[in-house]
């Protein structure tokens, strides 16, 4: 009789797909993280051209402690996502009426997927026009993007917006992603989502 094995296998959920629609297309064309809405994104391995997150590299920042600030590695933040439902959240639980996907920096705004800041990373997005993105893992709201929330909502105390937005925010900031496939997104257009066999690792 076979040993049985000292760490059984964790549950195995499925793979499965999911579909949605472009509902916006955002570039930060300036020095700001702020972007502004564009017609289309015109993608390459390095990311949005002309977006401030662009490039194959990066600096690491405070994001990545175990490296020394300013290493360069992959950059796997070239896009932001988000969802309406899940900015709409946001905005109740901060009181005022609207986040818009501009104020913190999105590229994408996707409709129709629930949850969408919960996609696990591997999840892969088709789109219409050709691209393919590939969503690295979740995006953690910081003061930074809580602050410009603050300042465009009108907010009477701006640093105390700064300081509501990581609270609130959390798990509904959306996704990063980075470009597996070069092309083009444009606003309206569909998307399917490939979402990978999950579980969770407890060794």
């Amino acid at each position: 009789m076979l040993d049985q094995p000292s760490h059984p296998m964790p549950e195995i959920v499925p793979a499965r797909k999911l579909s949605g629609r472009v509902a916006g297309t955002y570039v930060a064309a300036g020095g700001d993280f702020q972007t502004s809405a564009v017609e289309a994104l015109q993608l390459s391995f390095a990311g949005i051209e002309g977006d401030l997150h662009a490039g194959i590299t990066r600096r690491s920042g405070g994001r990545e402690p175990w490296y020394r600030r300013g290493t360069e590695i992959r950059n796997e933040r070239q896009l932001t996502l988000v969802a309406p439902d899940e900015l709409a959240e946001i905005a109740a639980g901060m009181g005022i009426a609207e986040v818009r996907p501009e104020w913190i920096g999105a590229n994408l705004l996707l409709d129709g997927v629930p949850r969408l800041s919960m996609l696990p990373a591997g999840t892969l997005l088709f789109f219409e026009g050709g691209a393919t993105l590939k969503v690295d893992f979740q995006n953690g709201p910081c003061r930074i993007a809580g602050r410009a929330v603050a300042q465009n909502a009108g907010m009477a105390d701006v640093e105390a917006g700064a300081l509501l937005f990581p609270k609130v925010a959390r798990r509904l900031r959306g996704v990063l992603a980075w470009v597996e496939k070069p092309g083009r997104i444009a606003a309206g257009e569909r998307v399917s989502l490939r979402i990978p066999e999950q579980w969770i690792y407890r060794p």
